[in-house]
This record gives C-alpha cells, sequence and structure tokens, in this order.
C-alpha cells in the first residue's frame, strides 16, 4: 500500500447551497504530481487513476485502522485531481474529527490505496495508471503551501435562517461550484502516521523527518504547522531546560535561516525494509515462542508387502525470542522552543526519531550476519573477470536449495562489497551488473542511487541489500523467510520537570530478530 500526505483545494460554492450534516469537502489527489513515499521511490497518479465507483473508502484518523471516523460519501473526477466528500459517523471519535477539522488542527487529508496497474517512466519514477482506493485520513500537515480541508460541515443549517433566506433563482441554482487550486505546488511528503493522543497538536517526529529530507516549501509548511499549533496551546509547555541549551544551537538564535538543517545521515532501514517487520506479539512479557521443525516425518518406498514402512518422529523446538527495548531521550529548554526558527523541538525530535530507525536496522544486520552459515564459497575479485562471482554466488544458492528446494532471495552485502559489485567488469569493460536492461549503464549508475535505489542493479535475480551496518566485507546470500524481524510502534513519552523548568521527550520501541534456519543464510568470503 502507498500512502502519502495530499493537498486539498479551494472549493467555493454558491452561497445558497445547503451544508450537509457532519461531512468535510475538499480534494483526496493533485493528478501529475510527483511525491517521494518511505522507500525513497518518486510516484505519480496519472489522471482518472482513483475510481469514482464501487466501494467507498473509509475514514480514518492518522491512516489507524482503529480509528474510523467516518465513510467517504462522493468522488468526482477532474482534470486536477480527485474530489471528495466524506460523512463524519456520529460517535465520540467522529465528534473529536469534527472538531479538530473545524479548528484547523487536522486540515489535511492522505489516501491510502493499492496500485494495480503502474509503469516507470526514464528517471525510475512510478507512475500508477489504476489503484483500488482502500482508505482516506485526516492527517494534520498538509503537503502543499497554503493548503486546506475547503468545507467542514458540523450540523445542519438554521431553520429559522434557512426561512429568512432569500430563495435562490433558478439560474444561481445552476452554477457550477469553481475549484481554484493552491497557487503554490510543493512535492508531497512520504507517508506518515501520526500518533493518536498526542499531547500537541503538532507534526509527529516522523512527519518532520520525512518533510526535512525533502527541504524547500515542505519543510517550511511542516515547521510553520509546529508554529501555529505551538500558539494555540501555550500551556502545553510551559518552560524547560536542561540537556539541550540555547549555547547547544547557537547557529538558530534570532537569525534568518536561509535553508533547511544540514543533515548528514540519512534515516533509513535496508535490512528492515528489504525483510519486513511482522507485529511484535502482544504477550505479557518480555519473551515469546516462535516454535521451528527440527526433525520431518519421512517416506520411503515399502520394500516388500506387509512390511513396516518408514516412520518418524516430528520434532518441533520451542524457540525463546527476546524483546529489546530501543530507546532515546532529550530534554529541551524553554529558549530552545521560543526562540529558534525553525524551532529546535522539530530538529531534536527529528535526529531521536532517526537514530532510533537507525538502531533497529544495526540490530537486525548484525543478528543476520551471526545467523549465518560458512558456505565455502570465496569471490576473488578479478579485474575483467567474473567468473569467481558467479561461482560463488551459485555455490551459496546451491548450499540453500539442497538444504530446503528453496532458492535465495536476497544478496546482503556491506557498502565496499557493493563497489566491488558495480566495479566488476567482463572481458570488453562492460560492468556485469545492470546492463541488460537499459543500457549499457542504465542501472548500474552511482548518480542515480537515492533513498534505497541502490537495489535497482540486478545481482544474478537476487534483491540487493546495502547497509553501513554490515561489517566491511560483509557478503551474504539468503532467502528471506529464514529471518524474522518483530517491531512495535514508536512510542513518543513527555516528562515535565519544573524544577530545573524543563521538559523530556522519550521515544522508545519494542525490536527482535529470529533466524528461523541458519541454512538459509549463507556467508561469502571476499578475496
Amino acid at each position: 500500500m502507498i500512502k502519502f500526505n495530499l493537498s486539498n483545494f479551494t472549493i467555493d460554492a454558491s452561497k445558497h447551497d445547503e451544508p450537509a450534516r457532519r461531512t468535510i469537502t475538499g480534494t483526496a489527489l493533485p493528478y501529475d504530481t510527483f511525491a517521494t513515499v518511505a522507500d525513497g521511490t518518486r510516484v505519480s497518479f496519472a489522471p482518472g487513476s482513483l475510481p469514482t465507483t464501487g466501494r467507498m473508502p473509509k475514514l480514518f484518523m492518522y491512516h489507524d485502522s482503529t480509528q474510523p471516523v467516518g465513510l467517504v460519501t462522493e468522488r468526482v473526477d477532474t482534470a486536477e485531481g480527485m474530489m471528495f466528500t466524506a460523512k463524519i459517523s456520529n460517535t465520540r471519535a467522529g465528534d473529536e474529527a469534527l472538531v479538530l477539522a473545524s479548528d484547523g488542527v487536522l486540515d489535511s487529508v492522505s489516501v491510502g490505496v493499492n496500485p494495480t496497474d503502474f509503469k516507470y517512466d526514464d528517471n525510475g519514477d512510478m507512475i500508477v495508471m489504476a489503484a483500488e482506493w482502500v482508505e482516506l485520513s485526516l492527517v494534520p500537515t498538509p503537503a502543499f503551501s497554503g493548503a486546506t480541508i475547503s468545507q467542514v460541515a458540523a450540523s445542519a443549517p438554521d431553520e429559522e435562517a434557512e426561512e429568512d433566506e432569500e430563495v435562490p433563482t433558478e439560474t444561481e441554482k445552476e452554477t457550477p461550484m469553481e475549484i481554484q487550486a493552491a497557487a503554490e505546488v510543493v512535492i508531497p511528503t512520504s507517508p506518515i502516521f501520526a500518533q493518536p493522543k498526542r499531547e500537541f497538536a503538532m507534526p509527529s517526529a516522523a512527519e518532520m523527518l520525512a518533510a526535512m529530507h525533502i527541504g524547500g516549501d515542505t519543510w517550511v509548511n511542516v515547521n510553520e504547522a509546529w508554529k501555529q499549533a505551538t500558539r494555540r496551546q501555550q500551556t502545553a509547555i510551559q518552560a524547560a531546560a536542561g540537556d539541550v541549551l540555547t549555547g547547544d544551537t547557537p547557529g538558530l538564535l534570532n537569525q534568518n535561516v536561509l535553508g533547511t538543517l544540514f543533515q548528514d545521515l540519512n534515516f533509513v532501514r535496508p535490512v528492515v525494509s528489504a525483510f519486513g517487520a511482522k507485529a511484535m506479539p502482544a504477550t505479557p512479557s518480555k519473551t515469546f515462542i516462535r516454535p521451528t521443525i527440527t526433525t520431518h516425518t519421512s517416506a520411503a518406498e515399502q520394500t516388500t508387502e506387509l512390511t513396516a514402512v518408514s516412520a518418524t518422529t516430528m520434532v518441533i523446538a520451542s524457540n525463546v525470542v527476546t524483546k529489546k527495548t530501543v530507546a532515546g531521550q532529550v530534554t529541551l529548554s524553554v529558549q530552545d522552543i521560543d526562540f529558534t526558527d525553525p524551532a529546535a523541538l522539530q530538529l531534536v525530535l527529528n535526529d531521536l526519531a532517526g537514530e532510533v530507525l537507525i538502531k533497529t536496522d544495526d540490530i537486525a544486520a548484525d543478528a543476520l550476519v551471526a545467523g549465518k552459515t560458512a558456505s565455502g564459497s570465496t569471490w576473488t575479485v578479478t579485474a575483467d573477470n567474473p567468473s569467481s562471482l558467479i561461482s560463488a554466488l551459485y555455490d551459496a544458492a546451491r548450499e540453500i536449495t539442497e538444504d530446503s528446494n528453496y532458492f535465495p532471495t536476497h544478496l546482503c552485502v556491506s557498502p565496499d562489497v557493493w563497489e566491488k559489485l558495480g566495479s566488476q567488469l567482463d572481458s570488453s569493460k562492460r560492468p556485469i551488473l545492470g546492463y541488460t536492461t537499459n543500457g549499457v549503464l542504465g542501472q548500474n549508475a552511482i548518480g542515480r542511487v537515492g533513498g534505497l535505489g541502490y537495489n535497482q542493479m540486478d545481482v544474478m535475480g537476487l534483491s540487493l541489500v546495502v547497509d553501513n551496518n554490515f561489517a566491511s566485507g560483509t557478503m551474504l546470500v539468503v532467502y528471506a523467510p529464514g529471518f524474522e524481524i518483530f517491531e512495535s510502534g514508536p512510542s513518543l513519552m513527555t516528562f515535565d520537570d519544573a524544577s530545573k523548568m524543563g521538559k523530556t521527550f522519550s521515544l522508545h520501541q519494542y525490536f527482535a530478530t529470529f533466524v528461523a534456519k541458519s541454512s538459509f543464510i549463507q556467508g561469502i568470503v571476499i578475496a
């Protein structure tokens, strides 16, 4: 499923149009506009790619299916994008959604879709031609400058007001709605999932992280959203002092900042993204059991009639998996919160969330290496001769297949091994990887690598995973189901320290890995 924040265009209806009860109206998706999603892929939707018939999308809060608040009741496809009207359910959660939308706290929407027809352009960007529209979510941060939900109708019109209102003429009734697109358009953010019941009506750490990477107007908009929320809730942060002082951010005090904060770390998780993470089991303990088969049953040809047939008892092991806690915290001063622009709180939480991401990926990478089996294969890197590489890859693949009848799916390497793979040439000085589809250097290009784009390099049909959390010289051929990752969602906690005028922010999540079968992870030695 692809999820990313979207704009709402202004809809100026006739002044005599009767507002619907408990509805919101806006634009769900602008067409022909590229957005960068979580894995680094740029995505655009072609006109008409979202359906106007079939099952209506459900309306959620923050892309959280446990927080449904209504249903999309009308879909209007225009040349600019998909417009919508959604009815808010008459529930407590629905009431809260209406209030937040009316107050401008949740002033934008984000779609959740499953692409069913798509293609890639010459730049490797994805263009969705058709998609299943699953849900629409209320979110706090718009992706386009100045974009808001166009209309919120919390109740039916006053009856007395209706009686006094001048009856519109037939001409007025037939006047169509005017659709005005926002004047300034910027690239949408990556998929954002806000945490429910946050203390502040502000962008989440993940939203700020994504906006910072995109930069430009997107970062300016997210920063402005936080400042507006802070002004509405000045009493939420009374004061602070402590770990992060104004002296720690001198370049941000009372100065005009002409660009985004320079970021020297890319907060991506190559191993976790490649293998996927399952939901952490909700066991009321620090461990849980993951069963595996250690001895299978057996079958054999019966030697003669009425003789005993093969009989082997299956043995199942109860493997104990331990949950790890990955956490970090920081304390902010009131001066850094009030006197900095961009606000220090946004910058610090960005970095904290990113460090948690990197640490969980580091844990996964270490566990993958620790669980490997030595294949006995060696890649002797030889200029203009890839025969040793091909031999080593097939030898490792054979080890997996002979043991299970499964074939490998991934090739996990450290950056130095990635360099050797990309620079390996054949006898005619041509790169052996990735040149068969888009020209000699089609996919074997350094400059076009962004996010996790390196995995477009085709290595004997294996999905490439390059991770700087691997030690130098790491090369693993892996069948993915043999390695499992479990994680909970991140949780942000806040603590006040009145004696120091401080406020501490703590971010944590639970993380675990499990090697189901070590022979599914074959290590290759680089020589």
